[in-house]
């Protein structure tokens, strides 16, 4: 009989390339993933892994039992949550990923509406950019999050995780003058995320898009100080809609024919877990009404934005 952990671990091992990060994640030591896989190969009675060097890959009998292994995990995720479904009242704690616009714009609301519905929960929240959630969900480090894509970094699949769409958010330069498109910022500095995150690569992603790669002089992953950094003339910015609140009265944001779209992810099969949709719920409830899909979406009247001027990438 093969054993659920084993196989984890060697689904973890397919999906971060190394002994060393699997054992990382999950708070191991290397030579105890090692040996737990090596007990796992004499159980398949066929080799499951191949070393190269210091490298180790997956022989094709290694990637069919992976793919067996995301099916196996699905379905005790299926029976976990029909197991919290049965029980009376929602209890225990239920850890959430975000990124930090929707910590400071939106969790704060998801959290009190989660308290009157299900006091009984006790939310813990996390920051961590959307590029590091399907690890996080993985290892079992959280239990649903916020991720996002932009329009220049669509959201690839992630084997052994689901979500839904949530909002979606137009997207803004922020500058003191000068043009109102990307295309005439390509002498201008730039303020962007640092590299690894998807802020930076949208940002990088547009320029070129516009014809050009950006000269980025701060690496910022605040976009409050962003817009402070603008104000000071340090350069410019793409920011979301959430990322605009509270502007420098002298920063001047231009919506732009671009979005981010946000949803939550999850382990599959924890769909209708309890908690999963007692989250999601109180996310949906704590939108403001622009980020409402009923909603009147973006007004040029909105407290904190210049008139509402879209202009081209």
């Amino acid at each position: 009989m093969l054993d659920v952990r084993r196989l984890r671990l060697l689904r973890e091992l397919a999906h971060r390339g190394t002994i060393a990060a699997v054992a990382e994640a999950l708070s191991f030591s290397a030579s105890a993933v090692s040996q737990q896989l090596s007990v796992l190969e004499r159980e398949a009675g066929v080799p499951l892994l191949e070393r190269t060097g210091r490298r180790v890959v997956l022989t094709p009998a290694g990637q069919n039992l992976v793919r067996h292994a995301e099916a196996v995990l699905e379905r005790l995720e299926q029976a976990g949550a029909e197991l919290a479904g049965a029980r009376q009242g929602l209890t225990g704690p239920l850890r959430i990923g975000t990124y930090p616009s929707a910590a400071r714009a939106i969790i704060p609301a998801t959290l009190l509406a989660l308290a009157r519905a299900h006091p009984g929960l006790e939310p813990m929240v996390t920051e961590v950019d959307p590029a590091a959630v399907a690890a996080a969900l993985r290892a079992g480090e959280l239990d649903v999050a916020l991720v996002h894509e932009y329009d220049f970094v669509p959201r690839g699949a992630e084997p052994g995780l689901a979500g839904e769409a949530v909002f979606t958010e137009a997207m803004y330069l922020a500058a003191l003058d000068g043009p109102r498109t990307v295309a005439g910022h390509r002498d201008s500095p730039w303020i962007t995320a640092p590299p690894g995150t998807l802020c930076h690569s949208m940002a990088v992603r547009a320029c070129q898009a516009a014809g050009f790669t950006p000269r980025v002089r701060h690496q910022i992953d605040d976009f409050a100080t962003v817009l402070a950094l603008v104000a000071a003339g340090q350069g410019v910015a793409l920011v979301p809609q959430l990322g605009t609140a509270d502007p420098p009265p002298n920063v001047r944001l231009t919506r732009l024919p671009m979005a981010r779209r946000t949803g939550t992810a999850y382990r599959s099969g924890a769909r209708a877990h309890p908690a999963v949709l007692a989250f999601t719920t109180a996310l949906r409830s704590a939108l403001p009404p622009e980020l409402r899909p009923d909603g009147p979406g973006l007004r040029p009247d909105r407290p904190g934005l210049p008139p509402d001027r879209s202009e081209s990438v």
